[in-house]
């Protein structure tokens, strides 16, 4: 992905996000097929027991992303978080997983204090 897109934010220069192999192959195999996605946004939203949850959806310049995000750079893709909430994930690996009965990205956070008994939602 390039950053010279007028409007794209400038990419940093250390990413403060680890995205695991398996996990990066995932999110190219998403974008490929998806018109003008510039990568993914990673997102907490507030819910579930324990308070916070992930969201992560497509990254679309006007939809969702602003000048303002973080933009990390990977190989093939860009990751894009909002600055207010890079406290909350500084550190974080992103790792994808295959069961028999559930597939899924899943965040390791180290800034996590705790999570709900289900494991969908934690807290800082």
């Amino acid at each position: 992905m390039q950053a010279t897109i007028s409007g794209l934010p400038k990419p940093l220069t250390k990413n403060y996000i680890e995205v695991s192999e398996v996990a990066r192959g995932k999110i190219l195999s998403l974008v490929a097929n998806k018109s003008n996605c510039l990568g993914i946004k990673i997102g907490l939203k507030q819910k579930g027991c324990s308070g916070m949850m992930y969201n992560i959806e497509f990254a679309q310049l006007g939809a969702n992303i602003t000048k303002y995000d973080d933009m990390m750079v990977f190989e093939g893709f860009n990751l894009f978080v909002d600055p207010k909430l890079s406290v909350f994930i500084i550190g974080t690996v992103m790792e994808y997983f295959e069961r028999d009965d559930k597939s899924g990205f899943e965040f390791n956070n180290p800034n996590e204090k705790g999570k709900c008994g289900c494991g969908e939602s934690f807290y800082t």
